[in-house]
């Protein structure tokens, strides 16, 4: 039987007759109620149609939220359930905030609803969320279904449609399957799985404060003083710079003596070579005669001459 069919067929074949008569019974004592104010037949009839409407959307908003628990219930085994399949995370989240939806629907969520929200955490990773549904499945005792005397309106759905179920498993045998998978993993597993959640949560607790006291021990190491770091910083250049620098060599001049005379001023005598013969002095040039320039009177008389 397909699923689609089975949620219409949930939400269609569950109504009990006891809320209808109880339904149609306020209606008219809605109208006799009118009737003895003195209000005109139309108007009666116009407030009761008004009323009907409005109960009706009541039931059919109830009837689609206690469904969605039976439609949680489907998604939530379909994940549990050990096969080969491999889920992505973000599925398994929106089967959780499928749970979750039913928690804040619900002042008494069914129990059931919390183990299958812990199994989940549990299988995504988040073993802190599931060992809060687990502990208080386990550990609580509001969790016990026998400890419910009083019951919301959307819990006597659930356990009206539930019941219907248990006696009818071919009305939705794959919700039925489902139901039953779920109390069966809830007897057998809810504690060990309890147990694991709690141990992989303290790990991760413990793992986290290492982290931080790592990272506030490396923020509180002293720092040396200003003047210690420059005085690091110069010798590490000068490690870096060549020991032994370059030998410069002075430059010299000549003076009128013929001496050679360095560039701290001292006079040094040229030294003569090793074989005791020396250079011939050189002839001092004749100094250059200046060119007399003629007047140009000058130059014509000599050409005329």
């Amino acid at each position: 039987m397909n699923n689609a069919l089975e949620k219409t067929r949930i939400g269609d074949n569950d109504a009990d007759i006891a809320p209808k008569v109880f339904g149609f019974a306020a209606l008219g004592v809605m109208a006799a109620m009118f009737a003895l104010m003195g209000f005109s037949m139309t108007i009666i009839i116009f407030l009761v149609l008004v009323g009907y409407f409005v109960w009706r959307a009541v039931a059919k908003t109830e009837m689609h939220e206690v469904r969605g628990i039976f439609e949680f219930y489907l998604a939530a085994n379909e994940v549990l359930r050990d096969d080969e399949r491999r889920w992505y995370g973000f599925e398994i989240q929106d089967v959780i905030t499928r749970g979750h939806r039913i928690l804040g629907m619900m002042p008494d969520p069914p129990p059931l609803v919390h183990f299958a929200l812990g199994a989940l955490y549990h299988r995504a990773g988040n073993f802190a969320q599931a060992e809060n549904h687990l502990a208080f499945l386990i550990e609580d005792e509001k969790s016990d279904e026998r400890s419910r005397l009083s019951a919301s309106a959307e819990l006597r759905s659930y356990v009206r449609i539930l019941r219907k179920l248990e006696r009818e498993p071919a009305e939705a045998p794959q919700t039925t399957a489902a139901i039953r998978a779920l109390e069966r993993a809830r007897r057998h597993r809810a504690a060990v799985l309890l147990s694991e959640s709690r141990q992989k949560a303290q790990e991760a607790i413990a793992a986290a404060k290492q982290k931080e006291l790592a990272a506030a021990a490396t923020r509180e190491q002293p720092r040396k003083p200003l003047l210690e770091r420059l005085e690091e910083k110069t010798v590490q250049t000068t490690a870096i710079l060549p020991t032994a620098a370059p030998k410069v060599q002075p430059f010299t001049l000549l003076n009128s003596n013929g001496e050679v005379k360095t560039a701290n001023g001292e006079a040094e005598k040229k030294t003569e070579p090793q074989n005791g013969t020396s250079d011939p002095p050189k002839k001092p040039r004749p100094p250059k005669k200046e060119k007399i320039q003629k007047s140009i009177t000058e130059v014509l008389r000599d050409i005329y001459d």
